[in-house]
């Protein structure tokens, strides 16, 4: 291993002398969880411990930092992912062993949203950072929605942290959320910091690492106050196990951890927080946390944590990409020095300044003025504004680093996922990927007058958010929006109103189906038009084969000799794709299939382009008809939570909704009931479940995947689209 010595060298060597935090004291973090688990509770007190503000704000109140959205302070959820930065820690207290003693730490977060319906929001997020706080609720354990966080996680490799909250519930069971994250998500997570106490006598923490107690004082209602003192007796045996238990952990994964182990030496605190940031970073290993941001313990602990074990973007794998010509790799390494690469992970108008890019430096450095470069459209835009970002508040800087999280101005021609590079770097990062809408509804606005405004303020929505789609009803002329869910599409229309001065009326959601098929069959396309000039000649055979479910559409030529030119091939693919956009059963978009183009014949002088892409529609609406097409529909993983006596009628009501039971948990708090339900059985769910139970059962729901839909209700959906 490095020395300290040798380190600073090779990291001043990356660090540009105009930066005012070096990158290996840069830590890029998310708060993500399940909604409810309390994320931006625990962002209010991480701001306030760290001084960026002065009074903690509270959901319920709607007067948060982070959420500042009109439609979040009065829902009391989070809908869009808020950035800010601020410093840890303020000055060094207490006698703790720390991996960077007396070091001051820019810690820049973003606080995402835990409703399934803003999923695209943690998408992004969780792309674009180096670590990540998942909040559990010491109550419900591990939800829905902490999965679906997890799997986005663990798809972008993020290192974490997992902060159990909520240790001052009734029926908060420590022990249980960490057995449940092992079971449940897989994890390999050992406690560092123990609660003291639990319930209403939760009063801080027992550090395991160092064996010492963290005691908040009962007379400081902002836990600014707290003590570290002896374990209590009747809690150090306890205390001791869990040391030894997290060293035998460290030793299975870490070779200097195994030799002490293997020679029977006591670690260190220090050694073993070393081999917790070695196998944190490497995503072997998650720390474990005890508090409740609520109550204001714990925090504090939990931001040493995050010093101490999670990566800064020195520590990370670099960033991969591709050129964009040849396919290749490159590599892109965090570097002040470096050619500028960054990605554009999210898009925000702003009534003021108008188009936000929020942009994450991998590499370089970016001056206001400067002028960056998009592969995608091959275009370059000049930056005219660097904003730093403080969830609403904006404040202007001169340039950024990489490793930096901020908001261009002046960049026009982008959407979310673009790569932005110096003219001469050519890379294409991987963009995030994000989920397909699963409801429509159609929208007019109020008075006719509207309409130019209406269209033009949702495709301003659609730029900023990439699981919202805007169409238009080729038979009725109705313009169609689609998302992740009812609150999505109801959020959408509220900022129409308020943002754009747009009223609308709503029809009623719709599912958002789709088709696919079971067997493999040809097509085949002619257009011969010959109208006494230039005609139009296009021919096409193809044949399509289904592709195991959520694998998208692929599509390949296999013409020879040319009966097709090259030059109409791309044509074919259009004409391919616009085809797919509507099936055969029901007009849904058509998935999980493959297209591949056979033979064809062409005219010197009448083929066109327009002539082969009509052709390749033709030719596909005539093999779908062929290969057995069905319906699908999106599936939710619906979890209840319920007391006891309410379980069966809730039960026999999901299995009446089509429901699948797949789990059935007693908990202290209740029964929780875990299944797998057709979205188009679950409208007015809530006012159902409210009345079966007397209005004391929960729910939570989220997007699982698309299944068959039955003959029966296909041949009704049919008979609807007639009538």
């Amino acid at each position: 291993m490095a020395t300290a010595t040798e380190a600073e060298i090779q990291f001043s060597q990356k660090n540009s002398p105009k930066r005012p935090y070096p990158l290996e004291r840069t830590r890029n973090i998310g708060i993500c969880a399940h909604i409810d688990a309390g994320k931006t509770t625990l962002t209010e007190r991480i701001l306030f411990y760290t001084g960026t503000i002065h009074r903690m704000g509270e959901v319920h109140e709607g007067t948060t930092v982070t959420d500042w959205m009109e439609q979040e302070r009065e829902r009391g959820i989070t809908i869009t992912s808020a950035a800010i930065t601020c410093f840890w820690p303020e000055k060094p207290e207490g006698d703790l062993v720390k991996v960077f003693p007396g070091e001051k730490f820019r810690i820049n977060i973003i606080d995402t949203p835990g409703h399934v319906d803003f999923t695209a929001e943690v998408e992004r997020s969780l792309r674009v950072l180096d670590g990540a706080i998942a909040v559990f609720c010491g109550v419900a354990g591990v939800q829905p929605q902490s999965e679906t966080v997890w799997r986005q996680a663990n798809k972008y490799k993020v290192p974490r942290i997992a902060f159990i909250n909520k240790m001052d519930r009734v029926g908060a069971d420590f022990d249980r959320a960490v057995r449940e994250i092992r079971e449940r998500l897989g994890a390999n997570a050992w406690p560092v910091l123990l609660p003291l106490g639990k319930e209403d006598r939760f009063r801080g923490q027992i550090d395991v690492i160092n064996q010492r107690a963290i005691v908040y004082s009962d007379h400081d209602r902002l836990g600014s106050t707290y003590e570290i003192s002896e374990i209590p007796e009747e809690l150090r045996k306890e205390a001791q196990i869990a040391r030894r238990e997290l060293i035998e952990a460290l030793a299975e994964l870490d070779d200097e951890m195994a030799s002490l182990y293997l020679e029977e030496k006591d670690p260190t605190p220090l050694q073993i927080k070393l081999a917790i940031r070695r196998l944190t970073v490497r995503n072997q290993f998650v720390p474990v946390v005890a508090g409740s941001a609520f109550r204001n313990k714990g925090v504090q602990s939990l931001l040493d944590a995050i010093v101490d074990y999670l990566p800064s973007p020195l520590d990370i794998d670099p960033a991969r990409g591709q050129h964009p010509e040849t396919g290749e790799e490159v590599c892109v390494y965090p570097d002040d020095r470096g050619p500028f690469c960054g990605i554009a992970f999210k898009i925000w108008t702003d009534p003021f300044v108008g188009k936000l890019v929020y942009c994450r430096v991998y590499s370089g450095h970016l001056e206001r003025g400067d002028t960056v470069y998009n592969p995608r459209t091959r275009k370059r835009e000049r930056v005219s504004r660097i904003l730093q970002t403080q969830a609403d508040k904006r404040e202007d800087i001169a340039e950024i680093f990489s490793g930096d999280i901020a908001a261009l101005v002046g960049v026009r021609e982008v959407t979310t996922g673009d790569t932005l590079v110096e003219e001469n770097f050519e890379v294409i990062l991987e963009p995030p990927s994000f989920p397909e809408p699963v409801l429509s509804m159609a929208v007019e606005p109020k008075t006719k007058a509207d309409r130019e405004k209406m269209v033009a303020g949702l495709q301003r929505l659609m730029e900023e958010d990439p699981t919202f789609r805007v169409g238009t009803d080729e038979e009725t002329g109705e313009v169609i929006i689609s998302g992740m869910g009812e609150l999505h599409l109801e959020i959408i229309r509220d900022r129409l109103l308020r943002e754009f001065g747009v009223p609308t009326n709503a029809g009623a959601p719709q599912i958002a189906y789709r088709e696919t098929i079971t067997r493999k069959s040809g097509g085949e396309g002619k257009l011969i038009k010959q109208t006494g000039g230039r005609g139009q000649y296009g021919h096409v055979i193809l044949e399509v084969e289904p592709l195991p479910r959520g694998k998208g559409i692929e599509m390949e030529s296999k013409v020879v000799g040319g009966n097709i030119p090259k030059e109409y091939i791309p044509a074919c693919y259009k004409g391919i794709q616009e085809a797919l956009q509507s099936g055969v059963v029901l007009g849904s978009p058509v998935t999980d299939l493959k297209v591949t183009i056979l033979d064809g014949s062409y005219h010197e002088v009448d083929s066109s382009e327009l002539a082969f892409k009509m052709a390749a529609i033709f030719a596909v609406k005539d093999a779908l008809k062929k290969a057995s097409p069905i319906v699908l529909e999106p599936i939710m993983k619906v979890e209840v939570t319920t007391p006891n006596e309410f379980q069966g009628d809730i039960l026999g009501d999901l299995t009446r909704r089509r429901g699948r039971i797949l789990h059935v948990e007693t908990k202290p708090t209740g029964s929780v009931i875990l299944a797998e339900v057709p979205l188009a059985e679950m409208f007015g769910y809530v006012n159902d479940l409210r009345s079966m139970s007397k209005g004391r059962a929960s729910y939570s729901m989220e997007p699982c995947r698309f299944e068959e839909v039955p003959a029966s209700i296909v041949a009704a959906l049919t008979k609807q689209g007639k009538g």
